[in-house]
């Protein structure tokens, strides 16, 4: 069974580095560090232009849950036709109802939007309290695979679900565990779950190119985080030792 390695990349020299280390695919957002968002505009064409991986794009209009209101899904239909008319591979959406059901009208109008694009619903389906019926939710709107940890605040943590929602969905939709994933547990987590899909970030965080002293207060003294060529390496030279299934 061939496993793929899907890349959270926050700038294009994130993206660049996952496809300099035979990464399966890019999705490209902005403030990973808040769940990830809408990248700008910018930042997408950047990306398309340099890019030959499959790139799908996080749209997210901002942080925190995941119940829109008519602005914000306006916002999203905008952000996915812009994906669409930049020549983005895919979108990677999602919105709950306030009970924690998945908002099967909205999300609906979302995947009108994305028309052929391929699309990624996102983890918003970790806050469901009931995930097996969300799942069946998904599959029935027509996305083409979920990104979820199994409600957990790690995929590893989350693996017993995984495992669950894996044999549940059969070939009808791919399950993508994703969140704490790293090269010492990857292969494990495979072997546990089922998946074939994979999703990490693979971050480094790189010393500030500043010169002078900045006051931590400020909460900007960091350097840049940034996917890392080597970890994307590692983390796929561990799926490779998996045994087919």
């Amino acid at each position: 069974m061939n496993r793929a390695l899907e890349i959270a990349a926050n700038s294009p020299a994130s993206a660049l580095a996952a496809g300099a280390a035979g990464a399966s695919r890019v999705e490209l957002c902005a403030a990973l560090e808040l769940g990830g968002l809408t990248p700008s505009v910018g930042v997408v064409a950047r990306v398309r232009e340099r890019l030959s991986l499959p790139l799908h794009v996080l749209v997210r209009p901002r942080a925190g849950d995941f119940v829109y209101t008519d602005d914000e899904h306006d916002t999203m239909l905008a952000d996915i036709a812009h994906c669409a008319a930049s020549g983005c591979d895919g979108v990677v959406v999602g919105a709950l109802t306030a009970s924690g059901e998945i908002d099967v009208a909205r999300c609906s109008e979302l995947l009108e939007a994305a028309g052929a694009l391929d699309t990624t619903f996102h983890r918003a389906i970790d806050l469901c309290p009931d995930m097996p019926a969300a799942l069946e939710a998904v599959i029935a709107l027509g996305f083409r695979r979920v990104l979820t940890s199994g409600g957990a605040a790690s995929s590893i943590v989350g693996a017993d679900m995984l495992r669950q929602l894996v044999d549940q969905a059969g070939d009808r939709i791919v399950v993508m565990p994703g969140a704490g994933i790293t090269p010492d547990n990857i292969a494990w987590l495979a072997t546990r779950t089922g998946a074939r899909e994979f999703h990490a970030s693979a971050r480094q965080v790189l010393p500030t190119r500043m010169r002078v002293p900045v006051d931590p207060a400020l909460g900007m003294d960091g350097g840049e985080s940034r996917a890392d060529a080597g970890r994307i390496h590692a983390l796929l030279a561990a799926l490779r030792e998996v045994a087919p299934k």
